[in-house]
């Protein structure tokens, strides 16, 4: 059922997919965002955003790759899930990524590799090649040696490589293990959930790019109080939440979410 024009929007508001558009500028959000942004340009090399699930680091990722679209300078590459089996698989895996033609090799060889392309492209062609490694809580103690390694090639002025990491906390113990890792972090910022002022304010900003054009409020005050205290402000969760109360208003041929809407929707299990 498309409730769409029913309730006055054009799109879905509440999508859990990471869709830059509906990326909300929370104060953590933002921060974090501004940034990544400046560690890169200035190539500090690594920069680690930590958030429990559903905190938006994906879609943050995403808007980041907005952010640099219309540059040529910056190249970007992206690792979804890191969870490589070993070593070698991990360096194959960057090498293809980074188009770098071998028929085969010794991880010594792709090792060497690895490096040639970095200068090649950071120091001859000026360019800054970005890495972006999603889901960081699955990168073990022998990928994080890797990755430390691939840190050490710079110049006098800069890294060749900039590293960004969006993971759960769950990492910051693996990453201790690595001599120097810890080090070597430029940037490390934690997202936090939104309060339920910023909760609403996500609602609202969610509904407006769907093209909402109703003339009073779609959640009320009170129904967005116990969003907040059913999510505790987790993005993904207040998403969820609010996608089936839309689902319930169109149901019930209702124009506004009220609490008994919500409250029925959580003592029913359906999240």
């Amino acid at each position: 059922m498309s409730y769409y024009r029913t309730l006055n929007l054009e799109k879905e508001p509440f999508s859990t997919s990471p869709d830059p558009s509906f990326f909300f500028h929370s104060q953590s959000h933002d921060s974090a965002l501004k940034r990544l942004e400046i560690a890169i340009r200035l190539r500090r090399g690594l920069s680690v955003i930590l958030g429990d699930i559903g905190t938006g680091k994906t879609t943050l990722l995403r808007t980041l790759l907005q952010s640099f679209k219309n540059d040529e300078n910056y190249v970007f590459h992206m690792i979804l899930d890191p969870a490589y089996k070993t070593e070698f698989q991990f360096l194959y895996s960057l090498a293809k990524m980074f188009d770098i033609n071998m028929e085969s090799g010794s991880t010594f060889d792709y090792k060497e590799a690895l490096e040639k392309y970095l200068f090649q492209k950071g120091v001859d062609e000026n360019k800054t090649i970005v890495l972006l490694i999603d889901e960081g809580q699955k990168l073990n103690v022998n990928q994080l040696e890797l990755l430390r390694m691939l840190l050490n090639y710079e110049t006098n002025e800069y890294k060749l490589l900039q590293l960004v990491i969006l993971s759960q906390v769950e990492l910051l113990p693996r990453m201790r293990r690595v001599r120097n890792f810890m080090d070597r972090i430029a940037l490390k910022y934690l997202i936090n959930p939104l309060d339920e002022l910023e909760t609403k304010q996500l609602i609202e900003f969610r509904l407006i790019k769907a093209g909402y054009s109703g003339s009073e409020p779609l959640f009320t005050d009170e129904a967005v109080k116990i969003i907040f205290e059913k999510t505790q402000g987790y993005p993904r969760k207040i998403a969820m939440l609010c996608h089936d109360c839309i689902e319930r208003l169109v149901m019930d041929e209702k124009n506004i979410v009220k609490e008994d809407i919500v409250k029925s929707i959580i003592e029913g299990g359906v999240e």
